[in-house]
């Protein structure tokens, strides 16, 4: 049976003098190449330009981020200085993932508990932590499959939107990971992958990924979503999410919200799957996120044609907030949350409601 993506979607090589190496998701699915990020400013512009993406994958890349500012340090004091302004600026990167600010907190918490280490034992067990996240977001997303394959019975049709599989994570996905896993144990189904524009990462990378994976997927326009639930031709629909606030709100590309209402008014669940670094108890409800709004060049010149007349204005949020009522569960590492909402949620986190920490 195919297995899901060959190669690794980011990874470190070599050793403290390495390189960060990732698929540039840019080029799909005309060309899987790999390129190398060996400063921090490349990286910038891999996780900035969607060369890497997806919220755990783009998590992965902050920590690497991290090797990659603090190595050349020549005093454990000028480590700190570097570690906080790689923080600051790839912080800034892109607003809306949660795993960005995880994984450069764990990352801060990790050099600040062993500051007293020999600088160069200090750089080595960075470079050990950013591997573990890799490997941790790994197993997490295999963790996430088994959780959810029992929801895709032998014969379904899954909608899915975006993409949320291997390209997304350090390996096999999130809500991929669930389509997966059902695939592995040799359940037969469908998936309906939307296109997502404007940049149309279902058409580009979600469908190439199932296809490879030898999964029978079709790709839709984002437009004939509800007249494909009203035809009866889905039974469940299941995405990834980039930021999920304490009540079980959850923000994912724009166009999930849209969908979760249409499934709602079709009687069709709607799952979310995403690992526990996606959560953020410091937001109360939805409202709070921050939405990337992206350049008006994707929408009026994608892909180098021009689409929109010259002067007229283009609007481009990266995400939407969907309301936890409209969501029939979220599929975590440790289980589903259903129903979803903010006591399902701190059990999940193991949690009080009084106990929640800032990010940053």
């Amino acid at each position: 049976m195919p297995k899901p993506l060959s190669h690794k979607t980011i990874e470190w090589v070599g050793g403290l003098d390495g390189q960060v190496r990732m698929i540039d998701q840019t080029l799909l699915p005309g060309e899987c190449r790999m390129i190398s990020c060996g400063d921090v400013e490349t990286l910038w512009e891999a996780i900035r330009n969607l060369r890497v993406r997806g919220a755990p994958a783009i998590g992965v890349a902050a920590a690497f981020g991290v090797v990659l500012a603090i190595r050349q340090a020549t005093t454990t004091r000028m480590l700190f200085e570097k570690l906080t302004q790689a923080y600051e600026y790839l912080g800034k990167c892109r607003p809306t993932a949660v795993n960005l600010y995880w994984a450069l907190n764990r990352m801060r918490q990790a050099a600040e508990s062993h500051r007293d280490l020999p600088l160069e034992q200090l750089k080595a067990f960075l470079l050990a932590e950013a591997n573990a996240i890799r490997d941790e977001d790994a197993a997490t997303c295999r963790a996430i499959g088994e959780m959810g394959q029992a929801l895709i019975a032998e014969g379904a049709a899954v909608l899915t939107h975006c993409n949320a599989g291997g390209l997304a994570t350090a390996e096999y996905g999130t809500a991929l990971a669930v389509m997966y896993a059902a695939h592995e144990r040799g359940r037969r189904f469908r998936v309906y992958a939307g296109e997502t524009r404007p940049l149309l990462q279902g058409a580009r990378l979600t469908a190439w990924e199932l296809a490879n994976a030898g999964v029978d997927v079709t790709v839709i326009c984002d437009s004939m979503a509800g007249l494909l639930m009203r035809q009866g031709k889905v039974d469940l629909v299941v995405t990834g999410a980039d930021r999920i606030a304490r009540n079980g709100d959850t923000a994912n590309k724009i166009g999930t919200y849209g969908l979760a209402v249409l499934a709602k008014a079709h009687r069709i669940p709607f799952y979310v799957a995403a690992p526990l670094s996606t959560f953020d108890p410091a937001l109360p409800d939805g409202t709070a996120i921050p939405i990337e709004e992206r350049a008006a060049e994707e929408v009026s010149k994608g892909f180098g044609r021009v689409s929109v007349p010259e002067g007229v204005a283009c609007y481009n949020p990266a995400f939407d907030v969907t309301p936890a009522e409209l969501i029939s569960g979220i599929i975590t590492e440790r289980g589903l949350i259903r129903p979803v909402n903010a006591a399902g949620v701190e059990e999940i986190l193991k949690i009080g409601p009084c106990k929640a920490k800032e990010r940053r």
